[in-house]
């Protein structure tokens, strides 16, 4: 089983400090517009955030909240998804940022098996990953030594693979600002591409 969690942890700093989930993509919020994609890729799905969890209570998803590792940024939200995917029996997790509408439709099927991490154009996309359930281990030893908090690092700790996607436009786009947002607008007018 591929369990998959959201990270929607983010501050969204760069857009006036609005909850990214909830930004509005051509009448539906972002996250709707992930899921739509991601549904039907994995076989249980979960949210990292922190907050009021009542917010996302309409997509029926079980919330995550960072706990005693609040503060370690995306690599707390990892932590809490790798150890809910292990209680629901996941051999896996594949990870991506609420602020990716456009994933490819085959991305989780690309990235197995783990440790894994999407590349678009030569830039790798830390948090578009597979992990296996058992890095948990290794995430908290790492957390535990100190080491900067970097995801990137940790992708290298597990030795994951990249693994390159080819298409004309980012399936990875991260909307952080308002441009990003207008750059999203634009493409949910094109046909969609796998």
């Amino acid at each position: 089983m591929i369990a998959a969690l959201i990270l929607a942890g983010g501050k969204g700093t760069r857009m006036g400090g609005a909850d990214k989930a909830f930004l509005d993509l051509s009448g539906q919020p972002l996250i709707a517009h992930l899921l739509a994609r991601l549904v039907p890729q994995a076989d249980k799905i979960a949210i990292s955030a922190n907050g009021d969890v009542t917010r996302f209570g309409t997509f029926k998803l079980p919330v995550l909240p960072d706990g005693t590792l609040a503060g370690f940024g995306p690599l707390a939200g990892l932590a809490a998804g790798l150890e809910w995917a292990y209680a629901q029996g996941a051999e896996s997790l594949v990870t991506m940022p609420v602020d990716t509408p456009f994933i490819p439709l085959d991305l989780v099927a690309r990235l197995t098996p783990g440790p894994s991490v999407a590349v678009y154009q030569g830039r790798q996309h830390h948090l578009v990953a597979h992990w296996p359930v058992s890095a948990r281990f290794a995430l908290r030893h790492f957390l535990a030594t100190g080491a900067p908090y970097k995801v990137r690092d940790f992708l290298g700790v597990c030795a994951a693979r990249q693994v390159h996607f080819a298409a004309p436009a980012d399936p990875f786009l991260n909307i952080n600002t308002p441009d990003d947002l207008e750059i999203a607008e634009s493409r949910c007018l094109q046909p969609p591409s796998v």
